[in-house]
């Protein structure tokens, strides 16, 4: 947390050098960014394909400064980060409205300049956030935020300076480089199509979930209790798991979902795929929430949602892209520590009667020595190799189990993992794995 705010205090603060220490890893690492924000976009945007060079812009108004940066990128998510003295305000506030707006308007007047846009369609504020990545800093005096945590910045002010800054700065410099203005404008025009096919498929969710709210999907099975607090979800790899699953499970309190192979990796689809994709559109109505801009906490089923893959390296890769959903378009979960990862048992020991279960080679090192020799140990490779009893005993029995609860430490990491691992690009994935190849201890997990 320390070392991540003093490398944003560096990205804010141009030329300024900022050395951080630490003394328990005996590790030293120097923050030091000449050109500002235009390096803290660089930064977000690793492992993206850039649609466009990074665009910057700095002026002061009185006395309210703005900087800002912005890139286009060939993704289908935004990612702004947005700053008033140097507070990151995590819910935005009236910079970011400002900033947003001055975009929309920019590239509306440049669509309509080069007529690259047939009809009385206009672009929507949504069309424009597909591929931005940005930051925006403003400094002021006696700033004024929305709650005890600073996260939202309401000095009303502020929304029409920076409106008025970021606009003239936008529009100029694509009238000025009007090939990757065409670009962006190509890019956000294809986001304005894929909206409208989306919203037909979304209206499709949304009247399931609506008029339809007694019609699961028929996989789940749901548990009995209606308290979302003591519900749980498991998201299970395969139909002959999910099986065990149902047979094994606590019905009151345990739904279970199975999953039929690999989900698709939203990082490289459009909205209008990810809607049409049924396992994803089953989680989707199963947890009850919408998602995205639509996400309503109030409507979440299970306060649990448990993924339970095998421990090899197809699980790993379910999981991962579970993950990659959920981060994309259910933050809210992420945040609220709903999301859970089942640790199944890797190895079962059985001796005479007696049977265990180790989690990891050193577990097992460990039953041996204790039970001596003449043991049967057997190595799982999947959970459908247990039968309901043992699944049960194993890895969803609240009293034994073990769950890895997933958070997000730093978003902004977390973002450019999720696009090297997971994205278009293969050479920024080919270097990662080429530099932590060393650091892999279980490559099963």
């Amino acid at each position: 947390m320390i070392r991540t705010r003093l490398q944003e205090e560096a990205f804010l603060n141009a030329g300024t050098k900022i050395i951080f220490k630490d003394r328990i890893n005996n590790k030293e690492e120097a923050f030091h960014y000449e050109k500002g924000l235009v390096d803290f976009v660089a930064f977000l945007a690793e492992g993206k394909t850039p649609v466009s060079n990074i665009v910057s812009g700095k002026k002061e108004e009185g006395d309210i400064a703005v900087d800002f940066a912005l890139q286009y990128v060939n993704s289908y998510s935004e990612n702004i980060y947005a700053f008033a003295n140097s507070i990151k305000n995590e819910e935005g506030g009236v910079h970011l409205v400002g900033f947003r707006s001055a975009i929309t308007r920019a590239i509306n007047d440049f669509i309509k300049r080069f007529n690259l846009l047939k009809g009385e369609e206009k672009i929507s504020g949504d069309d424009i956030r597909e591929g931005l990545t940005a930051a925006i800093h403003v400094r002021l005096p006696n700033p004024q935020f929305e709650g005890q945590t600073k996260t939202k910045l309401g000095n009303s002010e502020v929304k029409g300076i920076v409106d008025s800054i970021v606009y003239d700065n936008f529009k100029e410099w694509m009238e000025m480089h009007p090939d990757e203005g065409k670009r962006i404008a190509h890019k956000v025009i294809s986001a304005m199509e894929a909206r409208e096919a989306a919203k037909k498929a979304k209206d499709l969710i949304r009247r399931k979930s609506v008029f339809e709210s007694s019609i699961l999907p028929g996989k789940l099975a749901d548990c009995a209790t209606k308290d979302a607090e003591k519900a749980e979800l498991f998201i299970v790899e395969g139909e002959s798991a999910g099986g065990s699953a149902k047979q094994g499970r606590d019905r009151e309190t345990q739904a279970i979902l199975p999953l039929k192979g690999k989900i698709l990796n939203i990082e490289k689809a459009t909205m209008e795929k990810l809607l049409k994709n049924e396992e994803i559109k089953n989680i989707i109505l199963t947890l009850g929430t919408g998602f995205s801009d639509e996400y309503d906490p109030a409507k979440l089923r299970y306060h649990k949602i448990i993924i339970m893959t095998d421990a090899d390296v197809d699980g790993s890769h379910i999981m991962t892209l579970l993950l990659t959903l959920y981060f994309r378009y259910f933050r809210q979960l992420l945040d609220n520590g709903y999301i859970y990862v089942a640790m199944p048992p890797l190895y079962k020991i059985k001796k005479g009667k007696n049977e265990l279960y180790a989690y990891n080679d050193e577990e097992k090192d460990k039953l041996l020595k204790e039970i001596g020799e003449g043991a049967d140990v057997q190595r799982y490779k999947g959970l459908g190799e247990m039968n309901p009893e043992q699944l049960w005993n194993t890895t969803m029995n609240p009293e034994t189990r073990k769950l890895k609860q997933i958070t997000i430490d730093d978003a902004a990491k977390a973002d450019i993992l999720f696009n090297i691992l997971m994205g278009e690009e293969v050479e920024p994935r080919r270097k990662y794995i080429e530099e932590h190849a060393l650091e892999v201890k279980e490559l099963d997990i």
